[in-house]
């Protein structure tokens, strides 16, 4: 909020403001503006004695969403909104506003989502995506520090990086179909090879048909890939990467987080210690024990996820699945060949799996084997299997979803919140 210190700094000054009405109330006496600039909601006194009865007057009169240019000084006033009011001299009207759709009333999901773009206006999106702004500084200022290099992975790409059967195609010139990429992951493995430590931080696509809480057709991804990195290796950098950005942006986003009505003391104790591990295997076990019908080698369900992250009062990372389950690029884990080295970090209240990641199969021929069994073409991933040709070194990696990551951080319930435009199978407006 440094912006905003600054605007506010100075008590005796005068200051212009330009912004929006956000919401007025008051008396005959008195009115105070909630006034929204730069993304803060600040409160404006009008005081008719000050201004005389005119534009007193008008100020009582002024619409929802009005723009203005509001000349003041700041006065500290412990119960508004940062601890300082702005004291009107003068305004003046730049843009009309009528019949603003989005009223003080309760709106139902649809049509606040069909109002999306004036919707961001509220105070809950406002905070929303403050703190969404924060986290993505703090995703890039955290690997920037444990100095990785950042690359660019394409978003078209001829190569399916999960499951062929989520994909969005496109004709691509003369060329065949064209994706939009599912994971920037087999693009950054090649640059692994090259910087050792590297990332990428964009929009990924998924075409699955899920109506769930949990699921976007278009959200951002942070993937990581290190060489010369191990499974348990991957595990550390990940529970350090998801601590710590938790923290950082709790701590820079307190305003925000009490606007949402988020206490942020439990958060703050939940990533205080590194979270637990479990191996699938025993995970599959204690979900048993709890009275649910699920044998090994199958996945992990959302609803069964939150057995397990209430059961250890955390975020918890489940360790190598069952190689049937998993994509095609994870590497056989030498103690257990029914299983995959990899992990999932689970995250509490509903939210599930943020973090996938595991250690990659640097054998050119099992790469090839587990391509042929998914029916997969082989030929589409010759680049690919390249890194396996000249100089293969193990290496692990993983990529965090940003909108469930801060669905957790907000106590939010659906990540369509969790994103300026969310798309969904059932909405691809405004």
């Amino acid at each position: 909020m440094s912006q905003t210190n600054d605007q506010i700094s100075d008590t005796k000054a005068f200051e212009v403001l330009n912004g929006w009405v956000q919401a007025i109330r008051g008396n005959n006496h008195v009115q105070f503006i909630q006034f929204r600039t730069n993304g803060s909601i600040f409160q404006i006194v009008a005081e008719r004695e000050k201004l005389g009865e005119e534009t007193f007057k008008m100020i009582k009169s002024l619409p929802q969403e009005t723009s203005l240019t509001v000349k003041g000084h700041w006065e500290e006033n412990a119960k508004a909104p940062f601890g300082r009011e702005l004291h009107m001299s003068e305004f003046q009207v730049v843009g009309v506003s009528s019949d603003y759709p989005i009223t003080p009333k309760e709106h139902g999901p649809d049509f606040l989502h069909n109002h999306r773009h004036l919707w961001l206006r509220s105070k809950r999106q406002l905070a929303i995506l403050k703190i969404r702004s924060e986290l993505s500084f703090a995703i890039r200022e955290y690997f920037h520090q444990a100095n990785y290099t950042l690359i660019d992975t394409p978003i078209l790409t001829g190569s399916v990086g999960e499951s062929a059967g989520t994909l969005f195609s496109t004709e691509y010139f003369d060329l065949g179909n064209a994706y939009l990429a599912q994971t920037g992951q087999l693009y950054l493995e090649t640059a692994a090879f090259s910087h050792s430590k590297v990332y990428c931080f964009g929009p990924t696509f998924r075409a699955e048909k899920s109506k769930t809480r949990r699921h976007l057709t278009e959200f951002w991804m942070v993937e990581a890939e290190t060489a010369f990195f191990s499974n348990e290796d991957n595990i550390t950098l990940q529970d350090d990467f998801v601590r710590k950005i938790i923290s950082v942006v709790v701590h820079r986003c307190s305003t925000e987080l009490k606007m949402l009505e988020r206490d942020p003391l439990p958060l703050l104790a939940q990533v205080a210690n590194p979270f637990p591990q479990i191996e699938y295997t025993d995970a599959i076990q204690l979900l048993k024990d709890k009275g649910e019908g699920i044998e090994w080698g199958e996945d992990i369900s959302a609803e069964r996820e939150n057995i397990l992250t209430t059961h250890f009062q955390s975020a918890v990372f489940v360790k190598n699945y069952p190689r049937s389950i998993k994509a095609f690029y994870m590497k056989q884990n030498p103690s257990d060949p029914r299983t995959v080295l990899c992990a999932d970090l689970l995250a509490p209240e509903g939210v599930g799996e943020i973090i996938g990641g595991s250690e990659r199969e640097e054998s050119y021929d099992k790469i090839v084997e587990r391509l042929q069994e998914e029916n997969l073409p082989v030929e589409s991933y010759n680049w690919y299997l390249d890194l396996r040709k000249y100089g293969s070194v193990p290496h692990s990696g993983f990529g965090m979803g940003q909108e469930r990551i801060l669905a957790w951080i907000c106590g939010l319930s659906h990540v369509r919140e969790c994103i300026p435009y969310p798309r969904m199978i059932y909405r691809l407006h405004p």
